[in-house]
């Protein structure tokens, strides 16, 4: 799908797969990555701006912009959604830790099991939410990310299908970040960056099918 945005034709992240190749586009990616990434390596700061870098990286996408946003400290679009992640890893562990405490007290290898049984579900529950948190984040800041109903209300009925690709999508790049610790933590300094790159294109083709938005949509991103 094609579209125009400032007098020019942009075009549309179709399919979730494109959430994969859109990085590569745009003038220098390859800079802005790894920029990202050293970046990242600031503690807590450096964990903020690459989400914010992810959500500015949404406000291109959505244009229909194939680029990555410029590094930076996105920090003031990186604290809502960083710590609404956080928040809800803190509050969905709280099941498993009371019953893996609770069988190590105890000697008890029934609850610990469980313990892990609740880590799985719990951590499959907020794999499969991940689309939807982010996208309404992104509409709504902090608050949007703890509307419940809306979030539930989206992620299934009728677009299960569409919530459970995008989360896949989502899965795959967790991996591909993942597997910069091989390389002795270096590789990290691009695959961390590239994957909150596939999940902001993995949110943008998850709105348009999902909500029935216009792709690409408004706002246009800032150049920083």
């Amino acid at each position: 799908m094609t579209g125009s945005v400032g007098g020019g034709t942009v075009t549309a992240i179709n399919d979730a797969g494109d959430a994969f190749a859109w990085p590569f586009h745009g003038p220098d990616w390859f800079g802005r990555m790894i920029l990202q990434g050293l970046i990242n390596v600031i503690p807590i700061i450096g964990w903020i701006s690459l989400g914010g870098w992810m959500m500015r990286t949404i406000d291109y996408y959505r244009a229909g912009r194939q680029e990555l946003a410029p590094a930076g400290f996105h920090l003031s679009r990186g604290v809502a959604v960083s710590f609404v992640f956080l928040i809800y890893g803190i509050v969905l562990s709280i099941p498993g830790d009371i019953l893996d405490s609770l069988g190590s007290a105890y000697n008890n290898g029934v609850l610990s099991s469980l313990g892990g049984l609740a880590y799985l579900l719990t951590f499959l529950l907020l794999a499969f939410l991940t689309p939807v948190l982010i996208l309404f984040v992104y509409w709504r800041g902090f608050a949007g990310g703890f509307d419940f109903a809306g979030i539930w209300r989206t992620a299934t009925g009728s677009n299960t299908t569409n919530t459970l690709v995008a989360a896949a999508v989502m899965f795959a790049a967790g991996l591909i970040g993942a597997l910069g610790w091989v390389l002795c933590c270096v590789g990290l300094l691009f695959t961390l960056p590239y994957q909150q790159a596939i999940t902001a294109g993995a949110v943008t083709w998850y709105e348009r099918v999902a909500t029935g938005g216009p792709a690409p949509a408004p706002p246009a991103p800032a150049t920083g």
